[in-house]
Order: C-alpha cells, then structure tokens, then sequence
C-alpha cells in the first residue's frame, strides 16, 4: 500500500468545498482557521494546500496534512479518505498512522488549552453554545485520536 501524491485532490477545491472562498489571483489564499476560528487568519498555498494561520499558528505541509489536523485521522486513514492511497499489494509502513510528534504536541497543546478554557467556563456557571460544546467535542476526538498513534 502506498500514498500516490498524484490522485490528491485539487488544493484550492479542497479548501472551496471546505468552506473557503475561491482566491482571485496568487499563489496565496486566506480563510477562517479551523482550529482557533478567526474569521481568516489562515494562510493556504494555492499549489500545496500548505496552511498557516497567523493567529494560532497550527500548520500543515500540504492537503493531507491539512486534512489529518481537521479531521484527527491518521496518516493513512486520510489518504484513503480524500482517495489517494492505492493498495498496491505491499503492506502499509509500520509508522503510517503517526503524524511527526511536533505537530501532535502543536495539536495537543491547542486542544488542551481549548478544552481547559470550556472547562473553566462551565466551572464558573457559563453555558456552552451547541457550536462551543460540538468544537470541545472534535478537540477531546482529536487528543484521544494522537494518544492512541503514539501508544
């Protein structure tokens, strides 16, 4: 089993069907960051699908990468979500699931501090909002997502 880079998707219509609006001209588009939710503090690569958002600073290399951080998937469950991983006959490498531990501790650290904030919230008798509750719920999905990779 392999990644074959070719079949990824588009990275701009990755991102336009995820929600961002479609860039006029350059090698650069904006839109609101899925982590920290500024209205559009990230920085996307028309070519790579590479994100930086200048608010939070959480990052991804290209559309995969993107793609694992959004979602919580492991490597290879993200290839063959966006369909770009082709069973080839060879067995899948032994660290395939593993995002590199930079960005699982850039990720953890995030979430936690999100989750720690919800917390500190409810504690002082703040009510979540569906979207504050369903956005702590992805995070608590995402640090037991990294936990489970790195056992």
């Amino acid at each position: 089993m392999s990644l074959n880079r070719a079949a990824l998707p588009d990275a701009e219509a990755y991102h336009v069907e995820q929600g961002a609006k479609p860039a006029k001209s350059g090698k650069w588009f904006s839109r609101s960051c899925f982590a920290c939710g500024g209205s559009d503090p990230m920085r996307v690569n028309r070519a790579t699908g590479g994100a930086v958002c200048m608010n939070c600073g959480v990052k991804a290399g290209d559309t995969l990468g993107y793609h694992m951080l959004v979602t919580g998937l492991g490597f290879v469950e993200a290839a063959k979500d966006l369909g770009c991983w082709t069973d080839d006959g060879r067995p899948a490498p032994k660290n395939a699931a593993q995002m590199p531990a930079r960005d699982a501790l850039q990720v953890l650290t995030f979430e936690a501090t999100l989750t720690a904030i919800a917390a500190g919230n409810i504690a002082n008798g703040v009510s979540l909002t569906a979207e504050d509750l369903a956005r702590v719920l992805l995070a608590c999905n995402r640090i037991t997502r990294i936990a489970e990779a790195f056992e």
